[in-house]
């Protein structure tokens, strides 16, 4: 019995929710005081006083329970009538939404996002819902925006409902107006893929030239986005074949970037420019060229467009092709381009494929007579941090060895850069990059120009590694300069600096950095194996002192304190008369009347881990 409400509790709580409204309302309201019955009449929610239970049928009643309804905060100013009529709509009840149209002004109202009545029954599949719903709101309220910018039209169309659309066309709804992103109902067809929508839209008076976001037009979407039958229909209806978004894209230049030949020709048809530029000088044949596809490249070049019209950042087509790896488009491209202009964009197409690891389009290039050795100009390398200059350098540093193996064998120099190639592969720790260079000549005594050291660069990547350390001494590595100290026998002085960093300049020797706490372990294996590439030699106090508690010392003392073998010293002999240039150029011992095992010998094909199959070189 305690939990039994009547009818007139019902309507109590109706009239207390109404009340409460009010006085939310009244709240906000400055100077609020004492009303007149006239006022009061005119502050109740729609201008009217509540309903009274006498009025109401059971239904309604029903249907207004505060307690039926989850309103959140931002709601609470929204009518009971709203709300049913909003949750009437949604569910499609068509009889109780025809008795709920005599509350005429609950269908003014919006919810948080600024949807009306009409919003919701635009979207809904029921097309009698959205008559009902219509005919009973205010015409003023036809054309109201969510806060999106949306009218009841504009929300039919991103629904595909066409026909809602139709309906509220013929009712005379404004098929032009824009949402807040400032895209049109007829813009919006066109992303939905709906020809039969952009057909009525277009048949009411919808613009096939407004301008939407960006400037851009019904047909830059429907060229971009390959829409053939709607690019037709737009233009047969009046549509400018080239407008020009804020960018400076025409919908001939979209359609290129995507690869809609047929599109292409319709637009050229009609009278498109093939020669256009966007606003960063971009060529509608560079945005082919990036698309792609070589029928539109063939195409433009058919109409006329240029292939040596550079970007801003004088690139031309070929460059774009190459760099995307567009084997076709690039074949089609390179008898239409100047030397001239190449060498004028300061880049060549070789850098772009080397760039974008692609060997077949590197492959093409090569054999149209492009130069491997064409480096940079300083304005396009000065953008890079290392200052970079050789199609080789991309190369080695994606560690790309097809594209590597390519350059070299087609005469790549490996010693262009200001950061030699060799010193990325031995970062890289790659054992057949490593070996492709130095059997085409890479430099294995170079100097780095931050941090130089006494002694070349290279043997500080190798230290933990056997195969790569004999690598580099097996091509000619100097030696002799790790074990040259001006300090000798002598006890060395401390550096402030020890335990240098990447921040100390100084010529640093090697006894300083294998006895670095952190190496020392290493000290004694490296010091052996490179007792196999000198003569007699003297280590320093320093370094003498922390190979004694090395494992390996009384080896490495036995072979200091006695002399050589003969044959030792002749093929270090042979060694130094050949020269290191040509110990680079192994190809070179081809031409020496000598025996092959003498060969072999020289070139300490004994100690070539790498070619003995022995992958794994770490201490």
């Amino acid at each position: 019995m305690d939990n039994y409400t009547s009818d007139e509790d019902i309507d109590d709580d109706f009239d207390t929710q109404l009340i409460i409204q009010q006085s939310l309302q009244d709240i906000h309201k400055p100077g609020t005081g004492q009303q007149s019955p006239e006022d009061e009449r005119r502050d109740y929610p729609f201008g009217r006083v509540p309903i009274q239970s006498s009025d109401m049928t059971a239904l309604e009643k029903d249907s207004m329970d505060p307690s039926s309804y989850s309103v959140p905060f931002n709601l609470c100013f929204l009518s009971a009538y709203y709300k049913k009529i909003v949750e009437t709509i949604e569910t499609g009840k068509e009889d109780v939404l025809s008795q709920l149209t005599k509350y005429h002004s609950a269908f003014d109202e919006a919810d948080e996002i600024g949807w009306l009545p009409l919003h919701k029954a635009a979207v809904q599949l029921n097309k009698n819902i959205l008559e009902i719903t219509l005919k009973a709101s205010k015409l003023s309220v036809w054309e109201q925006t969510t806060h999106n910018g949306e009218t009841p039209l504009f929300l039919a169309v991103s629904n595909c409902l066409l026909e809602n659309v139709s309906f509220l066309l013929l009712n005379g709804c404004n098929p032009n107006t824009k949402n807040v992103e400032g895209n049109s109902p007829l813009l919006t067809a066109v992303l939905q893929d709906s020809y039969d929508m952009a057909s009525l839209l277009i048949s009411h008076g919808a613009n096939v030239n407004l301008l939407c976001s960006n400037k851009r037009t019904a047909l830059h979407e429907a060229a971009k986005l390959g829409r053939r039958d709607i690019v037709a229909l737009l233009l047969a209806s009046g549509a400018y074949p080239d407008p020009q978004s804020s960018y400076g894209f025409t919908p001939l230049a979209l359609a290129a970037q995507s690869g809609h030949t047929e599109i292409m020709e319709l637009l050229l048809q009609k009278g498109a420019n093939a020669l256009g530029q966007a606003s960063d000088s971009s060529s509608i044949l560079l945005e082919a060229a990036s698309g792609g596809n070589p029928d539109s490249v063939t195409l433009l070049l058919e109409y006329g467009a240029d292939a040596n019209v550079p970007k801003n950042s004088g690139h031309l087509p070929i460059h774009v092709a190459a760099d995307r790896g567009h084997l076709l488009a690039l074949k089609t491209l390179v008898p239409v381009t100047d030397f001239a202009a190449i060498k004028r964009s300061g880049i060549s197409p070789i850098h772009c494929a080397a760039a974008g690891a692609h060997p077949k389009c590197l492959e093409l290039l090569i054999q149209a007579g492009f130069d491997v050795n064409f480096m940079l100009d300083q304005r396009i390398r000065k953008h890079y941090d290392d200052h970079r200059k050789s199609a080789l350098y991309f190369a080695v540093s994606n560690g790309d060895l097809s594209s590597v193996k390519l350059l070299l064998s087609a005469g790549a120099m490996p010693n262009q850069d200001p950061v030699n190639c060799l010193q990325i592969a031995l970062r890289m720790g790659n054992y057949e990059l490593v070996s492709l260079l130095l059997r085409h000549g890479a430099n294995v005594n170079y100097f780095c120009r931050v941090n130089p050291l006494h002694f070349p660069s290279a043997l500080q990547y190798t230290l933990k590694d056997e195969v790569m350390l004999r690598m580099l001494l097996n091509y000619g590595y100097d030696t002799e300069l790790c074990f040259d100290c001006p300090h000798g026998d002598k006890v060395h002085r401390f550096s402030a600096s020890e335990g240098w960093t990447s921040t100390v300049i100084k010529d640093t020797m090697f006894c300083e950095v294998i006895t670095l706490s952190w190496l020392q372990h290493l000290s004694g294996k490296v010091v052996r194996v490179m007792l196999d590439y000198v003569d007699q030699v003297r280590i320093c106090s320093k370094l003498k002192a922390v190979l004694q508690k090395q494992g390996l010392w009384s080896e490495i003392h036995f072979i200091l304190t006695n002399p050589r073998s003969l044959k030792h010293l002749c093929r270090l002999k042979i060694r130094k008369c050949m020269g290191r240039l040509r110990l680079r150029c192994p190809v070179f011992m081809s031409f020496l009347p000598l025996p092959s095992r003498l060969k072999a010998y020289v070139l300490y094909k004994e100690y070539d881990l790498y070619e003995q199959g022995i992958f794994t070189g770490t201490w």
